[in-house]
């Protein structure tokens, strides 16, 4: 089947047509712009792009998936107040792919689509039960339960950044000591000027661990206990198969790993470590093209 995605972002915008047959995806077609003006003006762009890709390849579109930062209202297919998306706010965006391209459409928050995309395509297919970490600007979560994306009553599950890990510490997700302060980019940043002084970040930090440096390489392991610790929490409450956590940590498995495997040690039930695997995300870059496409698949 051909399904048409939307990945929409702070600072861009892309159309996806895309073939699904079981497992597999294959991509055929892309248009990407920047995110300025009008939300009408920008899905005008990129619907005329979708019809003249289908009408030229003789496709019929089974659905499209819009995938987007929060907050939104998933069920009435509404964008609301997104802080990097300020000219999508209260933009009724399925209603408007549905009527723009004569299908089905779903709206689904970025780090849930992603969820989906590495279960569907990606590190976690053949589970059933995966938590998806983004490990990037900030740590948000898609959870996959009994098969299936769990959102929650008002679909703010997998907000586990918002979880204290420390009494004080870095700020994320408004709140200081939370998991997202010690595990994000915006956190790491916070966390190695107050160890070292230095206006320091993650891909700096990880290009002196690449270069040998110790300092480097124990700070690496400082946060990677506290990633495990958190991934205790999570691993306690919902039990899951695997664990799959993208950006950050996929790029700094190496220095990541061992550390967060023994902050899990630590502090989760060992039944519950049982045959656990802590992935690193499999889908790169790419992962948007593929999280709006798995909306649409997925439904």
């Amino acid at each position: 089947m051909t399904y048409a995605g939307f990945d929409l972002g702070g600072t861009k915008c892309a159309a996806i047509l895309a073939d699904v047959t079981g497992g597999e995806i294959g991509f055929l077609a892309r248009k990407e712009v920047e995110t300025a003006g009008a939300w009408e003006d920008i899905m005008t762009v990129l619907t005329d792009f979708l019809r003249g890709e289908c009408a030229a390849r003789g496709r019929t579109l089974a659905g499209c998936g819009i995938s987007c930062g929060g907050p939104l209202d998933s069920g009435a297919g509404v964008i609301l107040t997104p802080p990097n998306l300020a000219s999508f706010a209260h933009a009724p965006v399925t209603a408007w792919a549905e009527r723009a391209l004569g299908c089905p459409a779903w709206l689904q928050n970025d780090a849930d689509a992603c969820g989906l995309a590495e279960w569907r395509f990606g590190a976690g297919q053949g589970t059933r039960n995966m938590i998806f970490l983004t490990f990037g600007t900030g740590l948000g979560a898609g959870l996959i339960l009994n098969g299936r994306l769990y959102t929650g009553a008002h679909n703010l599950a997998g907000e586990v950044g918002h979880i204290r890990l420390e009494p004080d510490g870095p700020v994320g997700y408004r709140k200081a000591g939370s998991f997202e302060g010690f595990c994000s980019g915006g956190g790491i940043k916070q966390f190695l000027h107050s160890r070292t002084g230095e206006a320091m970040d993650a891909r700096t930090l990880f290009e002196r661990a690449e270069a040998g440096d110790a300092r480097a390489t124990a700070l690496w392991r400082e946060i990677g206990l506290r990633f495990g610790r958190g991934l205790a929490v999570l691993v306690d409450i919902l039990n899951p198969e695997a664990i799959v956590a993208g950006s950050i940590f996929a790029r700094a498995y190496t220095y990541l790993y061992d550390a967060a495997m023994e902050g899990l040690a630590e502090e989760a039930l060992p039944e519950a470590l049982a045959g656990l695997r802590l992935l690193p995300a499999r889908l790169g870059d790419q992962i948007g093209d593929y999280a709006a496409i798995a909306i649409a698949a997925g439904e």
